[in-house]
């Protein structure tokens, strides 16, 4: 599943604008742009029959009905069971090496190296054997003959055609591997019309997927360290026009056990709880074949082989561990390409990948993702287990502030909720209820953060208390022009304890999965701006214009930004306070490229040292570096988006 595959002051910001942007990041399918480019000579010949279809925007209608074919587990299964992962990879993966194209599988939703992951011997395991699916189909009543060829398309009693409409979008690569899949399916004697739409309509408000208007559909998911899964699978997500297609359960799939599970899974703060959840929901996932998980997608980094400790994440940006960065040969300067450019180092303004590698450089890292799972790095991991955190019952009355019961503080006005007739809760016991009136028990999360001792600003000043109540009062200000406000607004209050804790005390119903990553980083409340005043005095609204704090900002990081030539480069010094001690290169560039053969042949001169996925990329690029391993290290990433086919259970 990989997909994954989140400016500020200080890099605990970092942390916040993270945790903000995933907790309410929809979990929407998304058109990933592909940068795999596959050759005329890669292409798969095949014949795939297509839908000419002229798509309109019309009314859809209601999904209720059994389909005739997919409503039948053995026909399901044997469509997977007659898929060749194997191939599909291949034909856009022609470059990764056998071994690297076996990391790519998925036989779950969950990836295989996350916490969640469960794949024993009760799940149910799909590896290629197109004879059982084959048996599989006579036995739902889908017969080719006895002297039938290969290849025959299968029929019923009755003289249907065993034939599926097969939609995705028009991208390159993923008509590459859904060529394959076709051909496979005509083997096994199953039609496949394939329908390849424009992703406007198929990803659509009022088309495609989100209308159900499909029989199997293939897109792509991308995952996260916390699996979620609510919104994907439990039977009151099943998009209808009653509900008025609320939900992206859009395969119809009802399963009261999975349905309890993946629920359970998001409700519980304990991990050992969780893991146990998902492991029953992967089994009845598995047994049920409403989605097929086809693989996930590969990014490729790539360094000088003198670079040590070079570790990227399809979970993390690959500055995580810069800290830890040697260079073998010696030199005392590293050169990373990087193919887009940062609007500010404000975190709070600047959403995008590109400012989040300098920004780990500055800011450091207050807690990391690496490899689907949470690890402390300036901040301790705030968990119920650790006894940081407490999940406490509480009696609340008409009038009290509250989150309802799916995690929104707010109601669709942006205005705070309060607990009023008619508003959704869940109670403390885990119901979702519709408040009445009197007094209700519901949970209420209390969890202290605490931080590294000896956290020192690159100017020498320690990290103290006052650092902290100015980023809370500075990033929940309205006026900070935030991506989002959801997790300020479901704070009920906070407690300064020290210069290196504070307790917060969430509203009743705040029960988010991601309550152990600190909510509040620091700022320098002691800085002196050019102008003579200090950014303690500032007001909020004035931070996003400030050079101090969008150009030349402190940090507690391990390095210092010096220089940023617009649209050139951006260059980093040592910082001699960084409190884990003296780091082994001493100074960093960041050099903005035009494209990725640019950079790549940067690479090869020894120009730039490393490249990450974000500008490397995946296609014909990484196979020029494979071929170059003799001075290279390449690193092939199953990232966080991952392929799968959906099969619809239902017709209108």
């Amino acid at each position: 599943m990989r997909n994954h595959k989140h400016a500020m002051m200080a890099l605990a910001f970092v942390t916040i604008a993270s945790i903000l942007l995933a907790a309410c990041a929809p979990a929407a399918p998304v058109e990933v742009p592909v940068t795999v480019v596959v050759k005329e000579t890669q292409q798969v010949n095949v014949e795939v029959p297509v839908v000419q279809t002229q798509i309109v925007e019309v009314q859809a209608p209601s999904y209720s009905k059994p389909h005739p074919i997919l409503s039948d587990l053995k026909v399901r299964q044997a469509i997977a069971f007659c898929t060749n992962r194997a191939e599909l990879i291949q034909s856009v993966y022609t470059w990764l090496p056998a071994d690297q194209q076996a990391n790519l599988f998925m036989d779950t939703n969950i990836p295989g190296v996350s916490w969640a992951h469960y794949t024993g011997p009760e799940t149910t395991k799909y590896d290629f054997d197109a004879a059982k699916g084959m048996a599989l189909l006579e036995e739902a009543g889908w017969s080719a003959g006895a002297d039938a060829p290969a290849g025959t398309i299968r029929s019923n009693a009755n003289g249907d055609r065993l034939s599926l409409k097969f939609t995705t979008t028009t991208a390159a690569f993923r008509k590459t591997w859904s060529a394959v899949f076709v051909s496979q399916m005509k083997a096994c004697g199953l039609e496949i019309l394939a329908l390849y739409a424009p992703a406007s309509w198929w990803f659509g408000s009022s088309t495609g997927l989100r209308h159900r208007d499909f029989e199997l559909g293939a897109y792509a998911w991308v995952g996260e360290t916390d699996p979620k899964g609510q919104t994907l699978y439990a039977c009151n997500q099943i998009p209808t026009a009653e509900n008025g297609w609320a939900g992206q359960n859009y395969m119809g799939w009802c399963n009261k056990t999975a349905s309890d599970a993946i629920n359970a899974a998001n409700n519980s703060l304990v991990r050992a709880d969780r893991v146990a959840q998902y492991k029953i929901f992967q089994i009845e996932f598995t047994k049920d074949m409403v989605s097929l998980p086809v693989f996930q997608r590969a990014e490729g980094n790539a360094a000088t082989l003198d670079l040590i400790n070079f570790r990227p994440s399809a979970t993390e940006y690959f500055t995580w561990n810069a800290d830890q960065w040697e260079l073998a040969d010696g030199r005392d300067t590293l050169v990373t390409g990087q193919s887009q450019e940062p609007a500010s180092m404000y975190t709070v303004v600047e959403s995008s990948a590109s400012q989040r590698f300098p920004a780990q450089l500055v800011f450091g890292t207050s807690t990391t993702q690496v490899d689907y799972d949470f690890q402390a790095s300036q901040a301790n991991l705030a968990t119920v287990e650790s006894g940081a955190a407490s999940n406490n019952d509480v009696e609340v009355k008409e009038g009290d502030p509250v989150v309802d019961s799916s995690g929104t503080p707010t109601d669709a006005d942006g205005n705070l909720l309060t607990l009023t007739a008619g508003l959704k809760i869940k109670t403390a016991d885990g119901q979702e209820v519709e408040y009445a009136g009197g007094a209700v028990t519901m949970k209420q999360l209390v969890v202290s953060y605490t931080w590294q001792d000896g956290l020192t600003w690159s100017d020498g000043e320690p990290v103290v208390q006052a650092d902290f109540e100015l980023a809370y009062k500075n990033d929940c200000d309205p006026t900070s022009g935030a991506v989002d406000y959801s997790l300020c607004q479901s704070i009920q209050s906070v407690e300064f304890n020290s210069d290196t804790e504070y307790t917060v005390t969430y509203k009743p119903g705040y029960q988010a999965a991601l309550y152990f990553l600190p909510p509040i980083g620091y700022y320098p409340s002691h800085q002196v701006l050019s102008d003579g005043r200090k950014l303690n005095d500032v007001p909020t609204a004035e931070w996003a214009s400030l050079k101090e704090i969008a150009e030349t900002p402190l940090g507690a990081g391990p390095y210092i930004l010096t220089n940023w030539e617009k649209g050139v480069k951006m260059e980093f010094v040592a910082n001699p306070f960084y409190y884990k001690g003296e780091v082994k290169i001493k100074n960093i560039t960041i050099s903005f490229v035009q494209d990725t053969q640019q950079a790549v042949a940067q690479l090869l001169t020894g120009e730039v040292d490393v490249l990450d996925s974000s500008t490397l990329g995946a296609g014909d690029e990484v196979q020029t570096v494979l071929d170059n391993q003799d001075i290279l290290q390449v690193h092939i990433v199953p990232s966080a988006t991952w392929e799968h086919i959906d099969m619809n259970l239902n017709v209108p």
